[in-house]
């Protein structure tokens, strides 16, 4: 049986391709689940819809998701989001860039 990368993690998955997936992240997720964290490729997120989120990488203040604006994150940089007391569901396309 395969295992489930994405089990336990604070977001429904859409894989699109094997490099493009859609992310939901629920408003009622408690914030201590938005965990630092880095992943093993270069990403490119793009927020869709939702409001009241950031994204914040190791040693830079966090930086407002607004729509159809990009944000890079480097291989192995600790980043994590922010959920805003006020956020509505948030929806992104990760670009993975293996």
């Amino acid at each position: 049986m395969q295992e489930n990368p994405y089990e336990g993690l604070p977001f429904e998955v859409e894989k699109l391709t094997a490099e493009l997936e859609i992310r939901k992240f629920r408003s009622e997720t408690p914030t201590e689940e938005m965990k630092w964290h880095r992943d093993q490729e270069d990403r490119l997120v793009r927020k869709v819809s939702g409001d009241g989120w950031m994204l914040q990488l190791d040693d830079q203040l966090p930086v407002l998701l607004r729509a159809n604006e990009s944000h890079f994150i480097p291989a192995l940089v600790w980043h994590r989001l922010v959920k805003m007391p006020e956020a509505t569901d948030l929806v992104v396309h990760v670009h993975k860039r293996v």
